[in-house]
């Protein structure tokens, strides 16, 4: 298995670590942001529909917590089974590794024949309550009907990819989102203008752009190259191997699923205590949120099949180098990015307005909401490692423990005992982020090190049991 690794993909168990993160993490990089910049240039292309495309942008808006559940449940199995599989091919156990791909390509099948049916069935009353209007309802509901259509390749595409990336084949894995980014951008004006179909033609060059990027995930998932092959045989429901997979998996659903929900908290709170300017600033705050985060998650991406690897494999100090050099990475972009939040907050803002009483609006609050991002460095850095390493419960818990035990409430509660009722809407991010980041820390602290000894446990057992048979043998 070693062989066939050095052969086919990256050589995880020997290369140096350091230039394996960078080989492996600069694809993953570059496909988040590819990724992030082909949902932007879909936005543009709809908000310039003639005469009404900032209802059918708004219209298209309220579908996006929708977008965000699909989306989490590709990654409720896959990114639950992909460090799995790395373990198992760690530990050469090749078959339970294949069993682990095939049964989560056929939990990914189902989810997304279940979620087409539900969207296509309750979507239009899921729009309704996610904030469809009377004006934006016929949009949100043709932009969704089609999107539905695509459920299934949303799932493989998005999902099946993390057992490319798993194995160290970055490259193809970035290959899969480039396919599909280029191909939407190319078809998004043919359909939406030429074809004058609007939000429609939106949809249906997405569901087109996901299907190639879908054909080509499993087109090298069957093939040749990959060290992990999707078997019919191994694709019949195992119960047990279910179980961990999803265990694992729980922490990025939430992750994923609870963006939508966070939204609708933000903006509620807001637009209470500070009116349509302050929900424009939030807009403006959570877009580039979600673009500065690419490089990390890029970064934990490729040390994740280097990290979950040789924890199979047994190779602790290479378990710890990478875990440190994917921490230094993440802090030290964490940390730029909160000197350029702190000292030239300009830079961002005029990225996605020119008005000026927002852009002043935006800079004051932008320092708040972003006072801890030196922190998230370590929080991500963390947390991706306990899902690296197999570990279903600290990583479900810290996923629920910023989001929903601490965020959400303090969104609510802190405006109950400040003056500044917009401020304290905005400071709740902040606080929710020194509280996981300093739980998480405690936690991998410890938590680490009890790992690392187990696998230390069952090294000395297995070469005990080799001891054995070679003295029986002798």
């Amino acid at each position: 298995m070693k062989d066939d690794l050095k052969k086919k993909g990256a050589d995880l168990g020997s290369e140096p670590p350091g230039r394996l993160l960078l080989k492996l993490a600069a694809p993953a990089i570059t496909a988040q942001v590819v990724n992030a910049l082909y949902n932007m240039v879909d936005r543009m292309y709809i908000g310039h529909i003639p005469e009404t495309g900032a209802t059918a942008l708004t219209g298209v808006g309220v579908c996006f917590p929708l977008i965000m559940v699909v989306s989490a449940f590709a990654a409720l199995m896959a990114m639950g089974g992909a460090p799995k599989a790395s373990i198992m091919l760690g530990r050469k156990d090749h078959m339970t590794a294949e069993r682990i791909l095939g049964n989560c390509t056929t939990g990914t099948l189902a989810a997304g024949i279940v979620l087409t049916m539900l969207l296509l069935i309750f979507g239009r009353d899921l729009l309704l309550m996610f904030g469809a209007s009377e004006n934006t309802i016929g949009y949100a509901e043709g932009y969704m009907r089609i999107y539905a259509c695509g459920t299934v390749f949303v799932q493989i595409a998005l999902g099946l990819n993390n057992f490319i990336t798993t194995q160290g084949f970055a490259a193809v894995s970035m290959l899969s989102v480039v396919i599909g980014a280029v191909a939407n951008i190319i078809l998004d004006p043919i359909f939406i203008f030429a074809m004058d179909m609007g939000v429609e033609g939106a949809a249906l060059a997405t569901v087109i752009s996901q299907a190639l990027s879908a054909a080509w995930v499993l087109r090298f998932l069957t093939g040749k190259r990959t060290v992990l092959r999707i078997r019919t045989q191994y694709m019949k429901p195992d119960p047990k191997l279910y179980g961990s997979c999803l265990a694992l998996g729980l922490s990025p659903f939430v992750m994923q699923a609870t963006e939508g929900v966070i939204t609708v908290c933000f903006n509620s709170s807001l637009l209470t205590y500070g009116g349509d300017i302050a929900v424009g600033a939030m807009t403006i705050l959570s877009s580039i949120m979600q673009i500065a985060m690419l490089p990390i998650q890029g970064i934990t991406q490729g040390a994740q099949p280097i990290i979950s690897f040789n924890y199979g494999a047994g190779s602790g100090e290479r378990v710890k180098k990478t875990f440190l050099l994917q921490l230094m990475a993440c802090v030290a972009y964490s940390t730029a990015l909160w000197i350029v939040a702190m000292f030239a907050p300009r830079l961002f803002t005029t990225i996605f307005t020119s008005d000026p009483a927002l852009t002043e609006y935006a800079v004051w609050a932008m320092r708040i909401y972003l006072a801890a991002s030196l922190l998230l460095g370590i929080q991500v850095a963390c947390q991706q490692t306990f899902i690296a390493l197999g570990n279903a419960k600290t990583s479900f818990f810290l996923a629920v423990l910023r989001k929903i035990i601490l965020l959400i409430p303090l969104i609510f509660i802190l405006p109950q005992f400040m003056e500044q009722k917009d401020m304290a809407v905005f400071l709740a991010e902040p606080i929710a982020d020194t509280l996981a980041v300093a739980t998480t820390a405690t936690m991998f602290f410890f938590q680490f090190r009890a790992l690392m000894r187990r696998m230390e446990q069952r090294n000395k057992g297995a070469a005990g049991s080799m001891h054995k048979t070679c003295s029986s043998d002798g």
